[in-house]
């Protein structure tokens, strides 16, 4: 939950030289508003609101986004809101303006990728590199017959040829599938099940602290239940022998071989999907979000671009994955501004701890993201070193994936910003293909604050009726408008995307985050409405979790909660119900354990595992979650009327003391 401070102070201000040379005061000059401060910020949200299109139509042009054929319309919402249509009858693609607009000479030498790897190991692709790579990647990918409306997955570690995936994937039409690379394969495969996957892009392994991780190992498991794919695409990046089926599996080096530096990028509906990016709710299978050409890449130039002061001159690192939205943010808004991504293979504390700061100082970031969980690890670890490093290249903060507290939010501020440099807090979801409310540089900061709306997405904070509420009342968090980085529906699946977010409010999206806004205009989101698990800022749902220890047949029922972590945010708790004849023992603590981490990975292992008699329902046999989580953490659980078994609740604390020796 977001930490509020009522009495919080302002703690830093941009000074002008920085606002007036932000691209948001240089947009805000374009449409007419000379006041680059938070009244001129309020301004612009209220001109964006009364002629959206007008809006839409002056970042695109401002921001110099191409097509191939022009649009007529900029956005057409005859068949409702739910379903907006964008830049229609334009065609065009992400490629031609992220890497085709750079193939002129003067920029064809910037570097465009620097990395680094946990070995030491280090490469440089300047632009026309990625783009001769991408381009072979591309011809290579239409040889083995993938074309346009085909879905690839990417499962990478994070190297320069995940960007060229990427891209190339883009560029030929096709369907970006991103996985996470720490998946196990029950997880890979109900995704590429579901995305329709026809081929994947890996790697033979991966390093992650010293240890090599085998990559292609796990996408076979899981693709000997995927029937649609024809090709997986294997990248070789640590070298050894590994297994092999002729004829599926294909050499990422040897498709590519011989093949152009020069491929022609398809030209596609301006808003054909482009990407599927998943996320979990607290029921069901995941859920497939999708992205278009024109929609991620204009709301990209509008988040990245404007509100983040995200600039052709910056070098931006931001270590995550390719299987959470943040990897492709990176991959296609540092290209797409023309600007120098910073990549490092494996954790952000191995070989030394103060590996992170040295990336920072070698490099020279200017634009660092960063989650609080990467905070607080550094806070346990004393700060690994950070003295000692030159962190004076910062100009910008970035900071997404979970919720602040004040005293992660402060050290951050002091100790990595130097007090100089703002934290630009990054709030929305994969839904949206980017942020609902976000930090700008023109705005003084708060602790743990959000400055305001991202512009033209009628955000609101609303009762259970959909009324607003007024400042200082705590609500759900609601879109009153169509975005153009808005999810175009489910993927197969419109009767459950109108039901997941159009259904409680005709004609409004109901995001699922309770949000509050003090006196002052500042946001503050206050975490998921539903049991939705974020752990290390990664989420899932709690059935994805449950279902791997069904599966064990240990378990009679399970309800997996997230409970307040230090360091991570949230950890998770599984609450078990074992099957008749199955003993409570420690060994079956860790055998269900090991369950969860080979299905999701190692960042999903249980900080407990409790057994109970019976876990408490509700009368027509729903598990209720979130009385489980408040008596984990010792909070009222609430309402119990529709408890059917209110015995249950004693059995769970005698447990829940036990476990925590109390």
């Amino acid at each position: 939950m977001e930490e509020i401070n009522e009495n919080a102070k302002i703690v830093w201000r941009p000074d002008a030289e920085l606002v007036q040379s932000s691209n948001l005061a240089g947009f805000m000059r374009r449409v007419g508003i000379e006041s680059a401060d938070p009244q001129g910020y309020r301004q612009l949200i209220a001109l964006a609101d009364s002629d959206p299109a007008g809006f839409w139509n002056q970042i695109i042009e401002h921001m110099d986004i191409r097509f191939d054929r022009p649009y007529s319309r900029v956005f057409d919402d005859t068949e409702g809101i739910e379903w907006t249509k964008w830049c229609v009858g334009a065609t065009g693609n992400a490629v031609l303006n992220c890497l085709d607009r750079h193939e002129d000479e003067a920029h064809a030498a910037k570097d465009a990728v620097v990395w680094e790897g946990e070995d030491g190991r280090k490469r440089r692709w300047s632009y026309a590199e990625l783009g001769a790579q991408t381009s072979r990647l591309a011809e290579g990918l239409r040889a083995l017959g993938f074309g346009p409306g085909d879905v690839i997955g990417v499962c990478m570690p994070m190297v320069p040829e995940a960007a060229a995936a990427l891209l190339a994937i883009s560029k030929i039409g096709g369907i970006v599938l991103p996985l996470f690379s720490g998946f196990g394969p029950a997880a890979i495969a109900s995704r590429l099940n579901d995305g329709r996957a026809v081929g994947v892009l890996t790697a033979d392994g991966t390093w992650r602290r010293g240890k090599r991780i085998d990559m292609k190992t796990t996408v076979d498991l899981a693709v000997k239940d995927v029937p649609a794919l024809r090709h997986v695409v294997v990248l070789k990046n640590v070298d050894g022998p590994l297994p092999w089926e002729a004829g599926r599996d294909q050499w990422w080096h040897e498709i590519c071989e011989g093949r152009t530096d020069h491929a022609p990028t398809t030209m596609v509906d301006a808003d054909a999907p482009m990407m599927v990016m998943y996320t979990s709710g607290t029921t069901g299978k995941p859920k497939g979000t999708v992205h278009t050409h024109c929609g991620f890449i204009v709301k990209l130039a509008l988040d990245m671009g404007l509100c983040a002061d995200y600039k052709a001159s910056d070098r931006m690192m931001w270590m995550s994955d390719m299987g959470w939205l943040v990897g492709p943010i990176l991959i296609y808004s540092t290209t797409l501004l023309g600007a120098t991504m910073v990549m490092a293979e494996g954790a952000h504390d191995y070989p030394d701890a103060g590996r992170f700061w040295r990336l920072i100082e070698e490099n020279r970031v200017s634009v660092l993201g960063i989650a609080p969980t990467i905070v607080r690890s550094f806070i346990q670890a004393g700060g690994a070193g950070i003295d000692q490093y030159d962190l004076s290249s910062l100009r910008i903060t970035l900071s997404t994936g979970e919720a602040w507290n004040e005293d992660a939010w402060r050290w951050m501020f002091e100790k990595v910003c130097a007090r100089r440099a703002p934290i630009i807090n990054y709030c929305g979801g994969t839904e949206v293909g980017g942020a609902i409310v976000t930090g700008t540089v023109l705005h003084p900061m708060k602790p743990c604050a959000f400055s305001g709306p991202v512009p033209c997405i009628g955000a609101d904070v609303v009762d259970e009726t959909g009324r607003s509420v007024e400042p200082g009342g705590t609500g759900e968090l609601v879109l009153r408008r169509s975005s153009i980085g808005l999810t175009r529906g489910l993927w197969h699946d419109p009767e459950r995307y109108i039901e997941s977010y159009w259904s409680k409010v005709p004609g409004v999206w109901w995001h699922g985050d309770r949000a509050y806004v003090d006196k002052d205009g500042y946001w503050f989101i206050l975490g998921r409405s539903d049991d939705t698990l974020k752990i290390a800022g990664k989420r899932t749902g709690p059935s994805e979790v449950e279902a791997l220890v069904s599966a064990t047949g240990m378990a009679a029922e399970v309800a997996a909660i997230g409970v307040p972590d230090v360091v991570k945010g949230e950890s998770l708790v599984l609450v078990v119900s074992l099957m008749a004849g199955v003993e409570a023992t420690p060994a079956m603590q860790k055998r269900l354990s090991d369950a969860v981490v080979a299905g999701l990975g190692v960042a999903f292992r249980p900080a407990a595992v409790l057994f109970v008699p019976d876990l408490p329902k509700t009368r027509n046999m729903k598990i209720m979650r979130r009385v489980v989580r408040a008596v984990y953490v010792g909070q009222p659980p609430g309402d119990l009327s529709s408890l059917a078994n209110p015995e249950a609740i004693d059995a769970l604390a005698a447990s829940v003391r036990v476990a925590q020796g109390s």
